[in-house]
Parts: structure tokens; C-alpha cells; sequence
């Protein structure tokens, strides 16, 4: 990509080679991605950037110029939501970067589970919470209940905490804190446990580049086989839920066997569902 000094450049031109250049680094959707970063830089919608550059738009000289940096960024795999800031999750937009994990859209389906299973006025917990994704959407979702989001890594728990108050979800609170001895003051009282841990097995290498380089391999690696942080998230649900009570958590998608198989008998109901492309994602079981 080239930029001319001191002149403005069109918008669709800056576009067209901007797509080719994410397309040639093998950036998966090229064209969304170059429009959504022009959208940025402009400070409008993706639907008003693509208009500008059908128009044939001038952008500014430091405006390309910044567009321009964005995108060889993004051609280094450099995710999407750490150049914007944000990352879009179901109704809210949460601010996102580097040291916390950047939520997922398979994610929402977690998140839709555990809202069925939450009675009016009941009580949340979000075991490992990362940005917030999961405990933030549910409490803006059901303004009755009471929310907790459990983060153990500093750096994502202050930008769990800021999007607590960007989002201003005044029914649930962030606590720094090990999902292996979580909210003991809230012991027994708990209708639903929800949890996105980190079951990646150690060995493996995740087929993202956007996963591999940049995100925080705490949010990653569950041990040899994934599931270290799945046994200790268990046993902590088994303490804060009501008998009854639901837990709900995200896994590999051939993790859902092994995960039914560590619940054991203090368990029951365990069931395996799929993500919006089919894939098994999410386990659910209620405390006996």
C-alpha cells in the first residue's frame, strides 16, 4: 500500500488496496475487515464507508495516512477489535486490547443458556470472566439479577472493570479473584454458574494466528488434556449453587464427552449443545 505525500486519496482506491493487501496476508474476510477499519479511521458505520467509497470519497492526508498503518497492522494478524478498540457481543460493544481475551460470537450461545436457566431475581456467577463478555451481557439482559464476574489476571480484570462502568451495569460487580475458591460469601446461593475457562491442551497450537500471537495464553491453556480448569470450576459451582442450580461452560468441540465424563454424580442432566455452526460448544448439567 502506498500513500502519496501531501495529497488526499479517494477512498474506494484506498479501499481496493487495502483488501488486497489483507487478502494476500490471509486476513479471512478481507473486505469486512478493510471496511470496518476504514468505518474507524472515519468515525462513521461500516454502511456509511462503503457509501464514501462508492462516492469516491476523498480521505484527508492523515486520515489515509492512518488508514493506511491500520491496515499493515491488521496484515500482520493483528486482531480486528485490539485496532478499533471494541468487539461486538450480542446486544453490547465492549472495549477490548491487549491482555484480555477478545469474546467470540460462539459465545453467545453460552450466554443464551445461561439466561434460560436463571429464575427473576436470581444470582450469577462468571467464573474467569475475561472482558466481562459473558457477566456484563447477562446483566444488562436481566436488569433483576444479581451478577459476579471472577477474573484471577489483573490486566483483564481492569478492563472487565471499565467495561462494567462504560456499560454502567449497576447489578453486577468484578471481583479480582481464583475461579478455584470464588465468592465463598455467596456459598449455596447461587441459581446459575457460567464459565468460558481456558481449555486449550497445552500442546496444541491454535489454528488462528489472531488466538495464537495475541491472545493471553492464561485465557488459553487448560493443561495437558484442556480441562484442568474445567475440574476446578466444577468443584467451585458444586459449592456456590443451589441444589438445582445450573452450570453452564464453554468447551473445545470435541471436548463435550470428557466434560459430561469429569461432572460425575454430583451432577445431573448433562447435556452437550451446539454452537450457531453446528459444532459442539456447550455443556450443561444441574447440581443434585
Amino acid at each position: 500500500m502506498t500513500t502519496e505525500p501531501g495529497a488526499p486519496r479517494r477512498a474506494d482506491e484506498a479501499l481496493r488496496a487495502a483488501v488486497g493487501h489483507l487478502a494476500l496476508a490471509g486476513v479471512p474476510d478481507p473486505r469486512v475487515d478493510a471496511e470496518l477499519l476504514l468505518a474507524h479511521v472515519l468515525g462513521v458505520g461500516r454502511g456509511r464507508a462503503q457509501a464514501l467509497a462508492l462516492m469516491g470519497s476523498t480521505l484527508p492526508q492523515a486520515l489515509a495516512e492512518r488508514y493506511r498503518a491500520l491496515v499493515l497492522r491488521r496484515g500482520t494478524r493483528e486482531p480486528l477489535q485490539h485496532l478499533t478498540g471494541v468487539a461486538p457481543f450480542r446486544r453490547t460493544e465492549l472495549l477490548v486490547g491487549p491482555g484480555v481475551f477478545v469474546p467470540r460470537p460462539e459465545t453467545e450461545v453460552l450466554v443464551e443458556h445461561a439466561l434460560l436457566g436463571l429464575p427473576e431475581g436470581g444470582r450469577v456467577v462468571d467464573l474467569g470472566t475475561g472482558s466481562g463478555a459473558i457477566a456484563l451481557s447477562i446483566a444488562l439482559e436481566r436488569p433483576d439479577a444479581q451478577v459476579l464476574g471472577v477474573e484471577r489476571s489483573p490486566e483483564a480484570f481492569a478492563w472487565a472493570e471499565r467495561n462494567r462502568e462504560h456499560l454502567d451495569a449497576g447489578n453486577a460487580r468484578i471481583e479480582l479473584g481464583d475461579l478455584a475458591d470464588a465468592a465463598p460469601e455467596w456459598e449455596g446461593s447461587v441459581d446459575v454458574v457460567v464459565s468460558n475457562p481456558p481449555y486449550v491442551p497445552d500442546g496444541m497450537i491454535p489454528r488462528d494466528p489472531e488466538v495464537e500471537r495475541f491472545d493471553p495464553p492464561a485465557a488459553l491453556y487448560g493443561g495437558v488434556d484442556g480441562l484442568d480448569p474445567m475440574r476446578a470450576l466444577a468443584r467451585t459451582a458444586a459449592h456456590l449453587l443451589k441444589p438445582g442450580g445450573l452450570l453452564a461452560v464453554e468447551h473445545g468441540e470435541l471436548q463435550g464427552e470428557p466434560v459430561r465424563a469429569l461432572l460425575g454424580d454430583v451432577w445431573r442432566d448433562a447435556t452437550t449443545h451446539p454452537d450457531l455452526t453446528g459444532r459442539d460448544r456447550v455443556t450443561t448439567a444441574r447440581l443434585r
